[in-house]
């Protein structure tokens, strides 16, 4: 099974992902911030939008649910945990629950931290994890409503999907997570390289998402703590940076 994948930047460094599934036709969105560049894309490509999908509640990742429900008539899943902070919320799910596009079949994962119901979907045959604001390239979310206990079983929950499983995260912050990575682990070689990679994509202006698994165990700092309080040590250094 393939999926159709499309980065939507909004906002200053948001991605919107839109996704489609050929064999039924279906598409739905990750965290739309804002409807219209949704709405374009999805007429441009000749989808119908037909599901929204929300990691947490920040008005950054649903502003866009209320817009896009009423122009397409879809339907909108997020976290039960956090129903009340998303009132356009018509699928709440947890931990353990499977959610379908058309024939491809997703598994929530629950990962607060960030927020204290983020939740992420990953597509084990198509080897793609929708991640929101917990795993970024080279990086972590901000533990807003959640420890760095959570977070550390996270990394460990979100490695243990394989090497090969594609990191689709919602913001552009690889080139800022990259240079506090290099002050953490100046002498690894896989950083550095990565570095050079990223300053070049970025200089074009190009994205540099989705990650890999494979790339975050070799170079982000937060899967890479050898324990909790390492995580948070460096958490916390970084939010002071």
């Amino acid at each position: 099974m393939t999926l159709e994948i499309f980065r939507i930047p909004v906002l200053s460094d948001n991605y919107v992902w839109l996704v489609h599934e050929p064999a039924s036709g279906e598409t739905m969105v990750v965290d739309p911030a804002v409807a219209p560049p949704v709405l374009e894309k999805a007429q441009e490509l000749g989808w119908k939008i037909t599901q929204i999908w929300n990691t947490h509640w920040h008005p950054d990742h649903t502003g866009g649910n209320a817009e896009i429900k009423q122009a397409t008539g879809c339907t909108i899943t997020g976290p039960a945990a956090e129903a009340g902070r998303i009132p356009t919320l018509d699928v709440q799910v947890k931990g353990g629950d499977i959610v379908r596009l058309g024939d491809a079949v997703a598994h929530v994962l629950d990962v607060p931290a960030h927020t204290a119901g983020h939740i992420a979907f990953h597509f084990a045959g198509d080897e793609a994890a929708f991640v929101g604001d917990t795993l970024f390239a080279m990086g972590c979310g901000r533990l807003f409503e959640g420890t760095a206990d959570q977070m550390f079983a996270n990394m460990r929950a979100l490695e243990a999907l394989g090497d090969d499983t594609a990191i689709y995260c919602a913001h552009e912050y690889t080139l800022s997570n990259g240079r506090f990575a290099l002050t953490v682990e100046p002498d690894n070689k896989a950083l550095v390289q990565r570095m050079a990679e990223v300053v070049a994509l970025r200089e074009r202006g190009e994205p540099t998402v989705p990650t890999t698994i494979a790339l975050e165990r070799a170079t982000n700092p937060f899967m890479r703590a050898a324990s909790v309080a390492e995580l948070a040590a460096r958490r916390t250094a970084k939010d002071s940076a």
